[in-house]
């Protein structure tokens, strides 16, 4: 009797055995299956490759991040305010084709240019400002032109 309980234990067990083996070959198989990715690389190489491109674009941040600091130092210096003012200096003249032009940069550093055009011939003169402030004498249509390119007019 007893011999038979035991064979029918181990029946049991080698059922159980059998049970456990197809259920761990089909968990393997689902493994295999969710950690094999595009073309069938399995998920380390998906993750390299992630990672592959993060570094990529971690380097195109980089740079792009000393190109716009670049980008920013020269445009501090580049004309940002402007001011025009055409005006008529001469009664014999017609129209406004004189004119005078403030070119500013983020400092309030640059310059006016003035163009006197008469019938006989046109002169340009150009002054230097330096923090919105001309150290010459500026013409009311000068002043004017800087004012509204954001300087101010000489007190």
């Amino acid at each position: 009797m007893a011999v038979l309980a035991l064979a029918v234990a181990s029946f049991l067990l080698l059922l159980l055995v059998f049970w456990l083996w197809r259920r761990t070959r089909r968990l393997g198989r689902r493994i295999d299956a969710l950690t094999r990715g595009e073309e069938g690389k399995d998920l380390g190489a998906i993750l390299d490759a992630h990672l592959d491109k993060v570094f990529a674009v971690s380097n195109e941040v980089d740079e792009l991040t000393v190109r716009t600091a670049v980008a920013e130092a020269n445009l501090r210096r580049s004309f940002q305010r402007i001011g025009l003012v055409r005006f008529n200096p001469f009664e014999d003249t017609g129209g406004n084709q004189s004119f005078a032009l403030a070119l500013l940069d983020s400092k309030r550093d640059g310059i006016v240019v003035s163009s006197l055009h008469s019938r006989q011939n046109t002169r340009v003169y150009l002054k230097a400002i330096v923090g919105g402030r001309s150290e010459t004498a500026l013409s009311d249509e000068e002043s004017e032109a800087l004012r509204k390119a954001g300087g101010q007019t000489p007190s």
